[in-house]
């Protein structure tokens, strides 16, 4: 196991599968300790605190549904009980929704959308600035529609906006405590969201072929947890408000 942030307490929302299990299994890699948040599935949050314990470092499994913010306070409260501190918050948890045209959204699906996507970042995002340590990371994960209109993901890309606004104007609240706030806009990523179980003749991957200049595939979990690792780290101290496309190319 490497060190680069070794005394470092790391909180992923929404890390029991996915994007958030490789990004805090990553950090846990770099000698972070982890706490990995779930909204309803313990055996994967179980199973991912055994491989971040596994990989030599500690970790704790907290509930907490994040369109709750009684929840999303107790999740820090919990987490501070036992680590003592956060010095890194990921605000990964979300839904995902496509194929779904805006003529045909219902307002079940935009409310709970817009309560986990939007105002869920958005009081993970505030938790985050009123308990991370001096000179801490604030990473959001957001979604590569924000940047480019694609008919079916009007719902969810809408979600998704909000909170891109939200990490520029924190990171000039936050900015003199040292604490940097930045987004990672990933593509479509196998093994997470909807493309957690992709079968091997799915169109998508013909597409991604023929799309993307690096590689012509969809993008991984790894793809993701690299960029959240420079946010993490050092290299990053003088970056903030800013939005990382990992995309393989695509601009958008």
């Amino acid at each position: 196991m490497t060190t680069a942030l070794q005394d470092k307490v790391a909180l992923v929302t929404g890390s029991a599968r996915g994007i958030g299990r490789a990004i805090a299994l990553r950090y846990a890699s770099l000698g972070a300790r982890v706490v990995i948040n779930y909204a309803g599935n313990a055996t994967s949050a179980r199973k991912t605190v055994q491989d971040v314990e596994d990989l030599g470092s500690k970790a704790v499994a907290i509930q907490a549904d994040v369109s709750d913010v009684q929840a999303l306070e107790r999740l820090f409260g919990e987490s501070l009980e036992v680590f003592g501190k956060i010095d890194i918050v990921v605000a990964n948890a979300g839904v995902e929704l496509i194929d779904q045209p805006l003529a045909d959204v219902t307002e079940e699906q935009f409310d709970r959308l817009f309560s986990i996507n939007t105002k869920g970042a958005f009081f993970t995002l505030q938790k985050a600035a009123k308990h991370i340590e001096d000179n801490g990371r604030i990473i959001y994960i957001g979604s590569s529609t924000t940047c480019l209109p694609i008919p079916g993901v009007g719902l969810y890309g809408s979600s998704k906006m909000a909170p891109r606004y939200t990490v520029e104007v924190l990171a000039q609240e936050v900015g003199k405590r040292g604490v940097t706030v930045n987004s990672i806009i990933p593509t479509q990523i196998e093994g997470a969201g909807v493309f957690a179980e992709l079968p091997d003749d799915d169109p998508t991957r013909a597409q991604n072929l023929a799309m993307r200049p690096l590689g012509g595939r969809l993008g991984s979990v790894d793809d993701v947890a690299d960029a959240a690792e420079y946010f993490a780290g050092p290299l990053s101290r003088w970056v903030s408000g800013q939005h990382l496309l990992v995309s393989g190319g695509l601009p958008g």
